[in-house]
């Protein structure tokens, strides 16, 4: 694609990496025909292509409008279209880019930029936990929609502590997932365990960054990278953890750019090298000791037709779908094939609560496409899936490490 940025883009460092990116892409439109909102909406600027436009319109001088700034809302970043570009063009890095110089130069109305803000800090308040269990405790009383999104509380079990396992390593304390969902956390510390690993959270580290990245503050978002490398770096440097555990797959694809997102911070950029290295999904940790792992489960505890819908951080953005999949059948598992499992659910994060229409479209697709396999238990490994495709349905849909767990021989 040819480009003539103007002055103000030629000049600046984003400018300059999204020429280069932008130059990459041919106008195939392979993008288009897995690009979750082009299945919706079937607009051609609801679409990769028709966003790259956009963005290079808006680098070349044109003023953005606020019909751009919602075409680039309405992307997921599922980056299925990367997966599917046959030039390699990195539309996700660019997108992130198209959307920082939009929203400098595009107000949004009051109330979209309240909702945003209460969003970013609502989820990473420290108030969330006691209003999410306040919702649990008269969640019989909510409407049906709200119970839906309102998860039934779950009984984490035991945790076993695991500090006298000579293998350590670290698990996020995350942000939503320790209140929405701590089975998850619980099932992993046991499963590792299981396998002579032992795990431990560190003071002071926090969100990931994505909800403040993808909701209009990244300064915010790179300012919680370096809180967290800060305390996740001394422990990696004295030896004591040898990885940092990834058991929501949006969590680890955050963090696994954490030196792309800190590239022109000299200081931060060598640090952050250091932790990509280090970032394991949980699938990662246990593959190499899968056999191992499979002696301890009980084959009759194992659902019989379990589906795994492979969230779009682990597939499009890490590429770890075919290590996963392969995991959980040598574990035991026979996993029920179903079409389109390449699409997205529609949750993205907050993308189910600011554009709620176009989420339930795909979630109720991708429901469908499940429901063909006649599952008795759904699996993912992202907390934000999960939720997402278990406010619409009564099939239990789980973490696939949840699942392993609940079929270990104490």
């Amino acid at each position: 694609m040819q480009t003539n940025l103007a002055q103000w883009a030629r000049e600046s460092d984003l400018g300059q990496e999204a020429d280069a990116i932008l130059r990459r892409c041919v106008h195939c439109g392979f993008c288009q025909a897995t690009c979750p909102t082009y299945q919706v909406l079937g607009d051609e600027l609801d679409s990769p292509r028709g966003r790259i436009y956009l963005i290079k319109e808006v680098l070349e001088g044109k003023e953005p409008t606020r019909a751009t700034q919602q075409h680039l809302d309405r992307c997921l970043t599922c980056r299925n279209c990367e997966t599917t570009c046959p030039s390699g063009v990195q539309y996700g890095h660019l997108v992130d880019i198209g959307r920082q110089i939009v929203e400098e130069k595009v107000e949004r109305p009051r109330m979209e930029r309240v909702q945003r803000l209460l969003l970013r800090k609502g989820l990473t308040s420290s108030l969330f936990a006691p209003a999410y269990k306040l919702g649990q405790a008269v969640r019989g009383l909510l409407p049906a929609s709200l119970q839906r999104k309102m998860l039934a509380k779950r009984d984490v079990g035991v945790i076993p502590h695991t500090a006298g396992q000579t293998r350590q390593i670290l698990i996020l304390s995350g942000c939503v997932q320790p209140t929405m969902m701590p089975t998850i956390d619980a099932a992993t510390i046991r499963v590792l365990n299981a396998i002579g690993i032992g795990t431990q959270v560190v003071a002071g580290a926090g969100c990931c960054g994505a909800l403040n990245f993808h909701l209009d503050d990244q300064s915010a978002a790179l300012d919680q990278m370096r809180v967290n490398i800060d305390a996740w770096l001394p422990l990696i440097e004295s030896g004591k953890i040898e990885a940092i555990v990834m058991n929501a797959s949006g969590c680890g694809a955050m963090v696994a750019e954490y030196a792309h997102h800190l590239r022109h911070d000299a200081v931060y950029l060598p640090r952050a090298e250091i932790i990509v290295a280090h970032v394991r999904d949980i699938a990662q940790i246990v593959a190499p000791h899968a056999e191992l792992l499979r002696t301890k489960i009980d084959p009759a505890l194992l659902p019989e037709r379990p589906v795994f819908h492979p969230p779009c951080t682990l597939q499009h953005w890490q590429g770890l779908r075919p290590l996963s999949e392969q995991l959980m059948e040598k574990l035991g598992m026979r996993l029920q094939p179903f079409t389109e499992s390449h699409l997205c659910c529609g949750s993205a994060g907050a993308y189910s609560v600011l554009q709620p229409e176009i989420s339930k479209s795909l979630r109720d697709r991708k429901l469908e496409r499940l429901n063909e396999a006649q599952p008795d238990v759904m699996m993912s490994s992202n907390i934000g899936c999960i939720g997402h495709l278990q406010s619409g349905t009564d099939t239990p849909v789980r973490h696939w490490v949840e699942v392993v767990d609940a079929a270990l021989v104490t």
